[in-house]
């Protein structure tokens, strides 16, 4: 499992549509913030947990339509499925707590019997999730009609209405809260509690993780009605939670300044670099450093193209060399060359790229092993490969990086081309 092996130093536990992800959004700016900030600050010593209502189907989806960082820990399906890693490694523990006074057949069986419910989609029908679609006038009937029904039978059941259509029927033991709740008693039974967690919603189904003690929380800018009026009754004088106000991902980033849980400024929103000037530059963060330099270049984002194309020199080693996903070595000299002719080749492709999955081993004194996932998307072309960079603290500084070696190669499913304009 991709966890971490001591205390996170933030746990991060966020919902996808309309907090993680912005659908109003279509150059996924917030997003892309997001993703520079957390891999260049935060991945080496913090968590990243999704939590959804999506089903795995839905969320796997999602993740191919949006440029979405991996996350550490997966919570989908409104709270009733936690996974591990990229392997999606299903928690049994948690599964055998959500099995108490629960029937998926009885549920399915009493709810059918209301017209005026209808079944969502069979991907979002799961063990402990029966899922339907009800207008808001028939909302507060379905919920006190079936908590009635389900009890006389034996159930205990929660019911969750939210974003004014979805209404889940669960486990009364599951949601979103409990099963962070779950999370954290596990963390602490081994001797890891994160130092501090930050949840981040935007709807009703969100509402849970807000009540898990001691958490701080943000409720985006573009949070709905049902989440807001929640606060009001239950969390309006807890200053641990709250109301952002920017949208989506850039909340998120604005509530971690808030509550000085770590640096909060993204890379993407430095303009000088040679003007950077942080506690925490690491290898990580030289890396998603040079790759936002280099979509600048690709898109022809900068005011000074000498210097933009000097920054990017002063980070390769004369002597260094990059072997392509293809298999190709070349030295990093001819790669600049072929940067130099090409500034704003990809202007016109909306293209965009960002970095994931960033770690670091200490290979000598100076000297980093970095690996990491490069996603490149131009138009609706999208590509990703498996990178390898040794990189040299220059002069023994802590805040500039001579980049010697980089190796890519293609991730699974990724068709093996020749690049077509592919430079670093």
């Amino acid at each position: 499992m991709d966890i971490l092996s001591g205390p996170a130093r933030v746990m991060l536990v966020s919902d996808l549509d309309h907090t993680m992800v912005d659908h109003h959004d279509p150059d996924n700016l917030s997003l892309l913030r997001f993703n520079a900030l957390w891999e260049a600050h935060y991945r080496h010593n913090s968590m990243l947990v999704f939590s959804t209502g999506r089903s795995p189907t839905l969320y796997k989806k999602l993740r191919k339509e949006k440029p979405m960082l991996s996350p550490d820990i997966t919570i989908t399906s409104v709270g009733t499925e936690i996974t591990y890693g990229q392997a999606m490694l299903s928690d049994d523990g948690w599964e055998h707590v959500l099995n108490k006074k629960w029937d998926r057949k009885i549920v399915t069986e009493e709810a059918s019997a209301l017209s005026y419910l209808k079944f969502q989609s069979p991907t979002e029908q799961r063990p402990h999730k029966v899922s339907f679609y009800v207008e808001k006038e028939h909302a507060q009937e379905a919920i006190t009609t079936l908590s009635d029904k389900l009890k006389d039978r034996g159930l205990d059941v929660k019911i969750i209405y939210s974003g004014g259509i979805d209404l889940d029927i669960l486990p009364q033991g599951a949601g979103k809260g409990q099963a962070l709740a779950y999370l954290l008693k596990k963390f602490n039974s081994e001797g890891k509690p994160p130092a501090s967690t930050l949840v981040c919603g935007d709807s009703g189904n969100d509402a849970d993780l807000f009540s898990v003690p001691d958490v701080y929380g943000v409720m985006v800018s573009n949070a709905q009605e049902e989440l807001l009026l929640w606060h009001a009754e239950n969390a309006k004088n807890n200053p641990k939670v709250i109301h952002a106000t920017e949208r989506c991902a850039s909340g998120i980033i604005q509530a971690l300044g808030h509550f000085k849980l770590g640096p909060a400024i993204s890379p993407r929103d430095i303009s000088d670099y040679s003007q950077c000037k942080t506690e925490s530059f690491t290898p990580g963060h030289a890396v998603v450093k040079f790759y936002c330099l280099y979509e600048r270049w690709c898109r022809a984002d900068t005011e000074n193209q000498e210097m933009l194309l000097q920054e990017i020199k002063s980070t390769l080693s004369p002597d260094g060399a990059i072997v392509h996903p293809w298999g190709a070595e070349q030295f990093f000299c001819k790669a600049l060359e072929a940067l130099g002719k090409s500034y704003g080749y990809k202007q016109e492709k909306q293209f965009r790229v960002w970095i994931d999955r960033v770690s670091t081993a200490q290979i000598h004194s100076d000297t980093w092993l970095v690996k990491f996932h490069k996603w490149e998307l131009s138009g609706e072309e999208q590509r990703g490969c498996i990178a390898s960079a040794v990189l040299q603290s220059k002069g023994g500084a802590s805040d500039s990086f001579m980049w010697l070696h980089l190796h890519q190669t293609w991730l699974d499913g990724i068709e093996n081309t020749d690049g077509s304009g592919w430079i670093f």
